[in-house]
């Protein structure tokens, strides 16, 4: 006997990263930053008290609220807190999908977003990227076409980090019939002048989803955020989102972070100078990788290695090193490289020179 939806029985569930338990283990394989998080947030950490456990949460986070209206330049009706970025993906789809209407994304693109629509009961629309990782011209015109009332695109696009620019992402928004989610998980690493939350203002069905998983070091707090319209994030807010899904200690946490940008960005800085050494040393031993605005390099192994992706994904690993493989048929022939410390990516760029001699 069994009892679950006939849907999640056959699906395929979402496959994580590995999370080594040996903390000598380079982890350069789920795009978490190298660096700390801010000693504001380990000072916040400390100063949790056993009152503020005790009692339920503010239903808004309304302290970390604060403080990313004061980030972005927006009220607090236009935000929305979630537990880490995920959860809001699951409330778009919710809110704004009637179960059986089709969800629309870039393919290959983040591999929760089918798995989400597939919970809802919910077709997916997948429109091809093309050979250089960006959108086809009639991207808009072909989800339109099929009815789909809510698109999810990454953006910097995982895995291949291109990043899509401010104006494509308006004329993007002025196209689509249905609500467009634009996925920022990774645009703190971005070129700093890149800015999509000042479009919500000329966009009503433009919807921006931020993580402090990245950017600020806090993968493992579980807290994100979404940025859009009074009218798109209050059916959320109110609604469709629980009422104390985001804690009392991320509330705190999540606002002493946000309230020390110059740690997150040093951080950011960082990472951008990493991810062009590893990009240049990459390329120069015959490595395919696109320009990348996120804390990532997409590594395509050169056609006259005498290794496979996977293979060299395996020696890495028996070194200590855990890259991303996606045996996948666009992937499979590609590495997804975390940018570490300098440390790190020396440690890997030293094994993968070995990998390549053997």
């Amino acid at each position: 006997m069994t009892y679950e939806r006939d849907i999640v029985r056959h699906m395929a569930g979402y496959v994580p990263g590995e999370q080594p338990t040996d903390s000598g283990i380079i982890k350069l394989n789920t795009n978490e930053n190298p660096w700390p998080p801010s000693p504001r947030v380990i000072d916040a950490l400390a100063t949790v008290s056993a009152e503020s456990l005790r009692r339920y949460p503010s239903p808004s986070a309304a302290a970390f609220l604060a403080e990313a209206a004061t980030l972005h330049g927006v009220d607090t009706d236009q935000l929305v807190a979630t537990n880490g970025g995920d959860e809001l993906l699951r409330l778009a789809i919710t809110t704004f999908v009637p179960p059986g209407r089709p969800i629309g994304i870039a393919e290959p693109s983040y591999s929760l977003y089918p798995i989400l629509a597939a919970i809802h009961d919910s077709p997916v629309h997948r429109v091809a990227l093309d050979d250089d990782w960006s959108l086809p011209a009639g991207f808009p015109d072909e989800l339109n076409a099929a009815g789909v009332p809510l698109t999810l695109l990454v953006n910097p696009h995982a895995p291949s980090g291109r990043l899509l620019n401010a104006a494509a992402i308006a004329r993007l928004a002025d196209a689509l019939e249905g609500v467009l989610l634009v996925d920022e998980a990774y645009v703190d690493f971005a070129d700093p002048d890149h800015d999509v939350v000042s479009l919500i203002a000329h966009h009503d069905n433009l919807m921006i989803l931020r993580t402090l998983s990245k950017g600020y070091s806090l993968a493992g707090l579980r807290l994100g955020y979404g940025i859009g319209p009074a009218s798109l994030i209050q059916p959320i807010a109110a609604k469709t989102r629980d009422s104390y899904s985001v804690d009392a200690v991320a509330d705190q946490l999540g606002a002493a972070a946000l309230a020390d940008p110059g740690t997150a960005r040093a951080s950011w800085a960082s990472v951008r100078r990493e991810r062009q050494r590893l990009t240049d040393t990459l390329r120069g031993w015959g490595f395919g990788v696109p320009d990348s605005q996120a804390n990532f390099c997409l590594a395509q192994v050169p056609t006259d290695a005498h290794r496979s992706a996977a293979s060299i994904y395996a020696g890495l690993k028996h070194d200590g090193i855990l890259v991303r493989h996606f045996d996948t048929p666009r992937l499979q022939d590609q590495l997804r490289i975390s940018v570490g410390t300098p440390a790190q990516n020396d440690a890997l760029l030293e094994s993968l020179q070995r990998q390549l001699e053997r």
